[in-house]
Formats: C-alpha cells, sequence, structure tokens
C-alpha cells in the first residue's frame, strides 16, 4: 500500500521521530518475506537506497520500526501461535551477573506479528509465562520483543528476551529461510564448511570472535542488562569442556533491531506461572542509602524491585478521583481506604523521595508472607517506613501508580507530548545515589521546558525518563540533543548504558562510538557488512546513525503516535 494515510500512519512508532516510507507491505508467509529480500537485492543496483524493514506492533520508543523505503507490517498475517506445550524441567542460568538458575518448564512457536497479549493468554492455559514480558505487554507483539532485547519488572529474577529464545528461523540476506539456535563446536565446525551463504556467515562472526576475544571481553557492559550495539560478547561460551562449548548466533540477532535478518519464527523456552505473590512497599525520605539498601534487599532474592519517585506519588495523590475514576462508586471508597495510609504519611512526613516496590513470588501465601517478614527483619535497621500488602487487589494499587501515573500527566499537560530520548539509562544500584541527584540536576537545568518523572527498575539501576515537551518550540530539537549529550556523557562516568531494554535504534545510534569506542564501533560495522553485505535489512538503524540524521528527523509539531512502554 502506498496511499497517504497508510504511509503517514507508518511513519510513527512510539518515538519522537518521523520517517516516512514509499511502501507498506503485508506478507502472509515467509516465503513472502523471501521474495521480497530477494527482490530488492536485485533492485539495488538500480535503486543503491531500497530496503526492508520489518515492523510489528510499533511500541518502540527508539525508531526501530522506521524506514523510508518498504516496510512490512507482520502484525495482519504473520501473527500465528504454533503451539504451546509444557515440557521436561531443565535450568538454565540467565546471562547477567549473580544471576540465579532459573526452571524451564515449556516452550511455544509463534509468529513475529501476534501480540504478546494473545500469547499470554495461551502460555497461561499451559500455566505457563514468557518472563521476560514488557509493561507495554497489552500492545506490544513477540516480534518487537526480540529486535529489541526486551525486558520488564520480572528480569531482576528472570533476565531478558535474549535468555528465553530457543531457535529462530530467519531469513537471511540471500533471500532464504535458516533455522538459528544454539550449536556445539562440532556442529560450528560443520557450519563453517559449508559453501554457501549461511556458511560464510558462520566462518566470519566465528573468525571476528576469535581474532578479537580480549577486546570483546572488554567491551561488555558491566551492568546487568544491555541492548545496546550487538550482542557479540555472548555469541561464544565456553562450557566445562570443549565439546560442551556453545556457538549461539541468535545473540547476535536478538536485539539487532532487524538490521541482520528478518525473523519469521520464534521458539520461546517458558517458565511456570507463579502461583502467589506478595507486595513489600519501601518509602524513602532520601537517596543517601539507597545503593546499600538495594544489595541488602537483593540478598532477600525478591522477584522484583520496581521504583517511582516523589513526582509520580504526588501526581497521583493530586489527581486521585481521576486515578480511580474506572473503578466505579464502590470501588472508588475501597480505595480511597486503602491509599488513607499514604495520606498520612505524607501529612506526617511529607512526600517521599523515592518509593520501591519489593514484590516476592512463591507456592503459597505462607511462602511469600515469610519472604516480605526476612525484607522486614533485614532491613530494619535504616528505620524506613514500610508496607506489606495484604490482597492483590491492595498491591494493584501501587502497580497502577507506577504504571499509569504518566500517562496521567501526559493528559494534564496541554500541548506537551511524550519525549523519549533518555528513555532507558542504567547505571549498577550502589551509584544511584550519587547518580540521580546529578540526573536530576541535568533535567532541572531545562524545567521551563521539560516536565518529567522518574520510574523504573531500581533493583537493575535501569531508569526510564521520558519528559513531557512543546514540539512547536524551536529549541525542542537542540534541547534533546543537549541533554542526551549531558545525561550519556554522566551515564557513562559511571560505567553505565544507554540502554538496557528498549535499543539504539535512531535515537541512540550516534552514541554508540561513544560508549563502546573506536575499536567496537568497527567491529559492530563489521557484523552488520557480514550479515548483510548490500544494506537491505532496516539501514540507519544502530550503526551509521549521525546526530545530523537524527535531529532531521524529530517531529517539529505534535503528533499522535502508539501508547509509550516502560
Amino acid at each position: 500500500m502506498d496511499d497517504a494515510e497508510t504511509l503517514t500512519l507508518y511513519s510513527h512508532d512510539a518515538s519522537l521521530l518521523e520517517v516516512r516510507p514509499k511502501l507498506v507491505v503485508f506478507p502472509r508467509h515467509s516465503a513472502d518475506v523471501s521474495a521480497l529480500v530477494k527482490w530488492v537485492e536485485t533492485k539495488k543496483t538500480e535503486d543503491p537506497n531500497i530496503s526492508l524493514t520489518a515492523r510489528a506492533a510499533g511500541t518502540c520508543m527508539s525508531g526501530g520500526p522506521l524506514n523510508d523505503s518498504v516496510i512490512m507490517d507482520f502484525t495482519k498475517y504473520m501473527n500465528r501461535i504454533i503451539s504451546v506445550k509444557k515440557t521436561s524441567p531443565s535450568v538454565m542460568t540467565p546471562k547477567y551477573p549473580d544471576a540465579k538458575q532459573v526452571t524451564i518448564s515449556g516452550e511455544a512457536v509463534v509468529m513475529p506479528g501476534c501480540y504478546y497479549r494473545d500469547f499470554e493468554v495461551k502460555t497461561l492455559e499451559n500455566g505457563l509465562i514468557l518472563p521476560c514480558y514488557t509493561a507495554s505487554k497489552s500492545i506490544n507483539a513477540v516480534g518487537g520483543m526480540v529486535g529489541n532485547n526486551s525486558a520488564g519488572e520480572l528480569t531482576l529474577r528472570y533476565g531478558k528476551t535474549e535468555d528465553y529464545i530457543k531457535s529462530l528461523k530467519v531469513i537471511f540476506a540471500d533471500g532464504n529461510e535458516y533455522v538459528v539456535r544454539p550449536i556445539s563446536r562440532r556442529e560450528m565446525y560443520s557450519k563453517i564448511t559449508q559453501v554457501d551463504f549461511e556458511g560464510q556467515v558462520y566462518k566470519k562472526i566465528f573468525d571476528l570472535i576469535q581474532e578479537n576475544t580480549t577486546t570483546i571481553k572488554m567491551a561488555k557492559p558491566q551492568v546487568s542488562k544491555n541492548s545496546a550495539g550487538y550482542n557479540i560478547w555472548n555469541v561464544f561460551s565456553k562450557g566445562k569442556s570443549e565439546d560442551e562449548d556453545m556457538f549461539d548466533l541468535c545473540q547476535l540477532i536478538v536485539g539487532s533491531q532487524g538490521t541482520l535478518g528478518i525473523v519469521t519464527e520464534i521458539t520461546w523456552k517458558l517458565v511456570e506461572q507463579p502461583e502467589c505473590s506478595q507486595l513489600s512497599v519501601v518509602f524513602m525520605n532520601d537517596l543517601k542509602n539507597l545503593g546499600s539498601l538495594v544489595d541488602e534487599i537483593l540478598e532477600t532474592n525478591p522477584t522484583s524491585i520496581e521504583s517511582y519517585d516523589d513526582k509520580t506519588f504526588g501526581l497521583a495523590m493530586k489527581f486521585f478521583p481521576e486515578f480511580v475514576k474506572a473503578k466505579g462508586i464502590f470501588g472508588i471508597i475501597k480505595m480511597a481506604f486503602s491509599f488513607l495510609p499514604e495520606f498520612f504519611l505524607v501529612l506526617s512526613g511529607g512526600v517521599p523521595k523515592l518509593i520501591l516496590l519489593v514484590e516476592y513470588t512463591g507456592k503459597d501465601e505462607q511462602e511469600t508472607g515469610a519472604k516480605c517478614a526476612e525484607l522486614e527483619k533485614k532491613i530494619a535497621h535504616f528505620k524506613l517506613k514500610m508496607r506489606r500488602t495484604k490482597s492483590p487487589q491492595e498491591a494493584k494499587k501501587y502497580w497502577d501508580m507506577r504504571r499509569d501515573s504518566f500517562a496521567l500527566l501526559r493528559k494534564h499537560s496541554g500541548s506537551l507530548r511524550t519525549a523519549p530520548f533518555i528513555d532507558d539509562i542504567i547505571v549498577r544500584p550502589e551509584f544511584l545515589p550519587e547518580f540521580l541527584p546529578k540526573l536530576s540536576a541535568i533535567l532541572d537545568h531545562y524545567k521551563q521546558d521539560i516536565i518529567y518523572t522518574i520510574a523504573g527498575h531500581a533493583g537493575n539501576g535501569n531508569f526510564h525518563i521520558i519528559p513531557l515537551m512543546d514540539f512547536n518550540k524551536p529549541q525542542t530539537k537542540s534541547e534533546i540533543l543537549e541533554i542526551s549529550d549531558k545525561v550519556y556523557d554522566l551515564v557513562l562516568s559511571y560505567q553505565g548504558s544507554i540502554t538496557a531494554e528498549h535499543n539504539d535504534g535512531i535515537i541512540r545510534g550516534p552514541y554508540l562510538k561513544q560508549m563502546f569506542g573506536e575499536t567496537m564501533y568497527a567491529m559492530f560495522k563489521e557484523i552488520k557488512s557480514i550479515f548483510d553485505p548490500q544494506n537491505i535489512f532496516n539501514p540507519n538503524k544502530k550503526i551509521g546513525v549521525t546526530k545530523e540524521y537524527l535531529s532531521r528527523h524529530i517531529i517539529s509539531s505534535d503528533h499522535s503516535s502508539v501508547p509509550h512502554s516502560s
């Protein structure tokens, strides 16, 4: 389709960017995708700018599914859930420091255009869950999760998308579909002897790793989550013996935003859905002990540690009637009574600087209650006000505050709109007491032009800041670049990552060289060239993005967009 309405719709995702395509297509199956790749390959000589970009639900905040050539929307036809089943239990350790083993109890085969909300219904029918789901799980699709290496509230315990890929079907630049999965060293040696495109990819990536092992190892971000760059450090994993070494190209495909190939089918690993959960809420009046507090909470093995700041809390109190209006008159009364402790908290001690939501899961209330009691005893010496929720309904009010307050802020902000560009920064939790005040000082310098709240995954040190800005103001574009420069300088000074979950896309592509240095950036370019020598797949994402290109594609006035995820 190339009518004006369709092209305008596909010019946007949930980012602050706008890139107008020339054509939007809706493949029905992998053979269509294969034919498109081969067609684009033949057209490259007469039109060097022709390319293909895969798009799922369009909830990306980095501009990942935007392109000025051909867009392939997978949600219309390639959206089937092929199978969901339980499997014999096996253990897996997520790929982050100090991770604990996770029991894999099932698997599912699904197409990339499947909405997560539909997928979850089927997994829950089998008592299973994909634990790397995002906060936008009601609107996102699973293909986007693979493209961005997504994560969410359960990442602290379960890890990211990269940990739950059993195998992928991928169409490479030669137009053929391949099964990509972890393989043994013996299988890898067999692959690199193949005299075909797939064999060349395996050989060149293996050689690249072998020739740069130390550089790659040193470049791995020292945080628990990272979606920046290509995940080259996780491709090769050493076992106890050479026979147990594994080589996994899925680790490059995941998080590549469709720049290395087109995923047509995903086989997921699944875990059992926890039977019971309970929430402990911790109120902090200052941040000075945040790092040590989080460290001690982590020792109790929580499923998640989420957080939101005083602005978020104050917003929910200010607009309380609107916050609960959808719950009906009896629901409002019940919710009002449930919030009485928070109203008294504000009256007696002011608005807390930060609220931590510490969640525990288990087989029953006795187990989760014991974990909450252990937490209370362990952190009692911090002398903080705490509240243990008595029911899932009571816990929900805190989760609603965490998830819904930003939409409420946006609604009461007149002509301002969301501006996700520093929306996914991460530093190690021990740095947060120093880092967060410095971050606020940068943002407060622009308080005449931005409104912001801070929320995120405190257990990982991963925070989502999505300012509201007026895109009718001429200085907005330059301020976005100025703030990005300052915030990313700060993040990198604490050895953090510019994106933990949301990926590089267009919005952070210009900062990859700064984060990783010239040598690793050149290696990322080489990876792209190995997989995609003619630059067929989703150009101007991750690598090769300039600040000039970014600035040129920032919207200049307010546009409606897909809701954000965080």
